[in-house]
């Protein structure tokens, strides 16, 4: 195991083992254990008792958050030429169809969201093995193949991000960075656990949200008391 730092050990020495933190205590006490020079990312992580092998127990959605995401979300949009203008004029920092899609073919993904229109699923499936692997790939469900291109561009810059569980049971998302308020983090947090809990499948038996840590990039998680992220809190 490497040595902790000096600033390692001084953000361990802020946490309380075992403790289940208020998501309001935790937020705030995120930005002191967090010891990187740049403006890390805040991370939700929530195990929930589903099993993702089982199709009815998928746990899958999307959801604006109020406060966005804090980062710069590059999208791509691949379309016909007549989508062009509405595109760019929301947002998007990329446009064109056959280019991009040799280019993808070819490796490249240097992109965060890819929207499209249902007119060229064709040509976009074929890039499946490509893009679904690294989350890319286009769905109807998370609104990224849409005949209203501009509309869907401007709810992934304003914030809307997609997410599902994993084989193990647990669903991880970007909801803010450090400089972020503690206020603004906690309403994030919320609005995600609230979305959560509206995709509870009827099928899951049991506790359905098991735990919640909240992190940022290289900090220790802080275990989160699940009661404190009801929005009735």
């Amino acid at each position: 195991m490497s040595k902790l730092t000096k600033n390692q050990k001084i953000a361990l020495g802020k946490i309380e083992p075992d403790k289940a933190y208020r998501l309001s205590e935790a937020a705030a006490l995120l930005r002191e254990i967090t010891y990187t020079k740049f403006d890390a990312s805040v991370d939700i992580d929530v195990r929930l008792g589903v099993d993702p092998r089982k199709a009815n127990q998928m746990v899958r959605g999307v959801v604006t958050l109020p406060h966005g995401t804090g980062k710069q979300t590059r999208v791509l949009v691949l379309a016909t030429p007549d989508k062009e203008k509405e595109a760019l004029e929301a947002g998007a920092d990329m446009f064109g169809l056959d280019d991009y899609i040799e280019k993808i073919k070819g490796g490249w993904t240097d992109v965060d969201v890819i929207i499209t229109t249902p007119a060229v699923m064709g040509k976009v499936g074929a890039l499946g093995r490509i893009l679904g692997p690294r989350g890319l790939m286009p769905n109807p469900k998370t609104g990224t193949v849409t005949m209203e291109v501009g509309k869907a561009v401007q709810e992934v810059k304003a914030g809307k991000i997609d997410f599902k569980v994993d084989k193990y049971g647990i669903v991880h998302a970007g909801i803010g960075k450090v400089s972020f308020t503690p206020e603004q983090i906690v309403d994030n947090a919320k609005e995600f656990m609230t979305t959560i809990q509206k995709l509870k499948p009827s099928a899951a038996k049991g506790t359905y949200v098991l735990s919640v840590y909240l992190s940022s990039t290289m900090s220790p998680g802080l275990q989160i008391d699940p009661k404190s992220v009801d929005t009735k809190n």
